[in-house]
């Protein structure tokens, strides 16, 4: 078999979490995509959640640094330095031999250009893997979600992310229509942060807003409210300050955004080929990713849509599970940057 002798990874390289699924012993990371670099000597202070944790409370010679930005490498020299301590851990800090050298399948944006890809196999390779395949986000997110995307049978796949949301309708292992928004989880923070700014002149840091949306945030506007206190500077005087925040006010900063998410899932049902309009009636869309975890996100996106709405079994790590699953017949591809969806009939049969 290909993988007697070599170690098998699957990488979902998130705007806001990077995942890293071994074969044989399944996720074994799932931590933050930032990295702290002390800028005067180029070292790596910290990566993942003890890097985030440093945000906003370094001296000036440490960075607090996110080198993905929307599903893609904004920052290749930081990106690889966080590859390159993972890849250490897949092999227990051994040296990266031919014989140890992991083959990889890394999940990128549906929509990524080739550039995009090339730079995301070339940092994974450059970190000394042994072969570098790509598949596409939606695609891994269906697999990883347990659907059936090796039959002539549509699924529905939303995939919102951190720093993006991927629309896609999947039949017979390829994507059949798909849309990509530069909204996620992360634009939910900065639309919390921006309201609070605006409303209560209060200054608030991203992990206070994220801990904001995840206490209090509700995708639907009817709900029983509650509250949260957030911390913050008060511009007007420059000191500390707290004020109580309702969960409806939460509703109201994000709801734009939601908007938007709501406005390209019609977009892609439109464009979906009345031949498998029926599917998506019967089996209705599957949620992924962590903004699929905000309260009522289901019953707001049925209601509007009038269609099921499912969440994901594992949502947060349903890409890089497909990815996992994807390593088990990853010796048939042919090239770096062809689509795993070739190989669709091997998909359900392959084990975590």
């Amino acid at each position: 078999m290909f993988f007697t002798h070599n170690i098998g990874i699957g990488i979902d390289l998130g705007s806001t979490n990077i995942l890293l699924h071994q074969k044989g012993k399944g996720i074994i990371f799932q931590e933050p995509s930032v990295i702290a670099i002390n800028v005067e000597t180029n070292e790596v202070v910290a990566i993942g959640n003890e890097a985030k944790n440093m945000v906003g409370k370094t001296p000036k010679n440490v960075e607090v640094i996110n080198p993905i930005k929307n599903g893609v490498i904004s920052d290749y020299n930081r990106t690889a330095q966080i590859l390159k301590i993972l890849m250490k851990k897949v092999t227990n800090g051994s040296s990266l031999s031919s014989f140890r050298k992991p083959n990889v399948v890394i999940a990128a944006p549906t929509k990524s250009t080739p550039v995009e890809k090339r730079a995301m196999i070339d940092a994974v390779k450059n970190c000394g893997a042994k072969q570098v395949h790509i598949i596409e986000n939606t695609i891994s997110a269906a697999i990883g979600s347990e659907l059936k995307v090796d039959e002539p049978i549509a699924s529905m796949i939303v995939d919102i992310g951190g720093g993006t949301t991927e629309v896609a309708i999947i039949s017979y292992g390829g994507v059949v229509a798909c849309h990509t928004l530069k909204i996620g989880g992360d634009k939910f923070d900065e639309d919390i942060t921006q309201y609070i700014r605006k409303k209560y002149n209060l200054l608030i840091g991203q992990q206070t807003a994220e801990q904001i949306k995840i206490e209090i945030g509700f995708a639907t506007k009817n709900h029983d409210e509650i509250n949260c206190n957030a911390r913050g500077r008060y511009l007007v005087t420059g000191l500390p300050n707290t004020i109580t925040l309702s969960s409806k006010e939460v509703h109201d900063a994000m709801k734009e955004s939601l908007e938007q998410i709501l406005a390209t899932i019609r977009l892609t049902l439109e464009e979906c080929p009345p031949e498998l309009s029926g599917d998506i009636v019967d089996y209705g869309i599957t949620l992924t990713g962590g903004g699929a975890l905000l309260k009522g996100v289901q019953e707001w996106l049925s209601e509007e849509i009038h269609l099921p709405v499912n969440l994901a079994p594992s949502p947060l790590e349903s890409v890089v599970i497909g990815t996992g699953k994807a390593l088990g017949f990853v010796d048939k591809m042919k090239n770096d940057t062809a689509s795993l969806s070739y190989f669709k009939d091997k998909i359900q049969n392959t084990a975590n």
